[in-house]
């Protein structure tokens, strides 16, 4: 009987040590003056919050052709530094347009008066209720950064998301705003169908379904549009990148039509585009000073 029992515990040993590695890392509190931004990571059944040590850092002046955006949403984020109300955030529109790098910027630019920015994979909102519970006890103040958010029409993640936001029967941390991004207005895909369906197999209610999806985006208190840059602020996008990066841009027709074949090989005038470009200039002028 116990060499029976000494070999059960034997095995089981040996089942445990396979096992530890996929295990989640015990569930402790971040150090949280280890970083000011983190990022939110799960492995197994858990989930626990990595300090960030190299955050993207970038300036509020080197975000162009979006000053209104900027002056609303760092006027939120100022207001939600000082504890006053504050709205939760949706950035979208054209894809490069600066959502995601504003977000940054904030970051960068407010760090050192208390804000701490967590950033949250859409396929873990689901973990957003044990996320807000560690972040409640803090004293900072938290942005919640979902990035590039949407969602098919099968993906049921967005009810986390929508019962954090404005539903849930516990009450949302002082604390903490959700800033979030997405190329969609309503973050969940629309079709005209939706609103022909009904009959044999189809919605008793199909209006019910299309609120269902409008609902979502709605429960954000502060809607930021961006949109596609015109040619003009396109190319003086790209002139103010030039400049940050140290080089002379050339005011002749060179620059110009260098820049409008860059952005047409990509399909899209945008800061993000502007900025490759910018990378691109740059990088050839300096190799040709250089004489490589």
């Amino acid at each position: 009987m116990d060499e029976r029992l000494e070999a059960f515990l034997s095995r089981a040993e040996a089942l445990l040590e396979r096992l530890e590695p996929l295990l989640p890392p015990a569930a402790a509190e971040p150090d949280w003056s280890a970083a000011t931004a983190f990022r939110w990571r799960r492995r197994g059944g858990g989930g626990w919050l990595e300090p960030i040590e190299r955050p993207h850092r970038i300036g509020l002046d080197e975000l162009h052709g979006v000053d209104e955006q900027k002056a609303a949403l760092e006027r939120n984020t100022r207001q939600h530094l000082a504890g006053l109300p504050a709205n939760n955030a949706l950035l979208w529109g054209a894809r490069g347009t600066g959502k995601s790098s504003l977000v940054k910027a904030l970051h960068t630019a407010y760090a050192g008066e208390g804000l701490r920015t967590v950033e949250v994979e859409p396929d873990h909102l689901v973990d957003l209720p044990e996320i807000l519970g560690l972040l409640g006890r803090r004293p900072e103040r938290f942005i919640v950064f979902c990035d590039d958010l949407s969602f098919d029409a099968s993906d049921h993640h967005y009810r986390a998301l929508k019962a954090v936001l404005d539903g849930s029967l516990a009450s949302a941390a002082d604390n903490v705003l959700v800033y979030a991004t997405s190329n969609r207005r309503h973050l969940l895909p629309e079709s005209q169908q939706e609103n022909q369906r009904g009959g044999e197999g189809g919605e008793i209610h199909p209006g019910d379904a299309v609120e269902e999806r409008i609902s979502l985006s709605e429960r954000f208190g502060l809607w930021l549009s961006f949109y596609s840059f015109d040619q003009e602020r396109y190319l003086a996008i790209c002139r103010g990148w030039l400049e940050r990066l140290g080089v002379s841009a050339p005011e002749g027709e060179a620059l110009r039509q260098a820049a409008l074949a860059y952005a047409l090989a990509r399909g899209s005038r945008s800061g993000r585009v502007a900025w490759q470009f910018a990378r691109d200039w740059a990088g050839r002028a300096r190799l040709e000073e250089g004489g490589g």
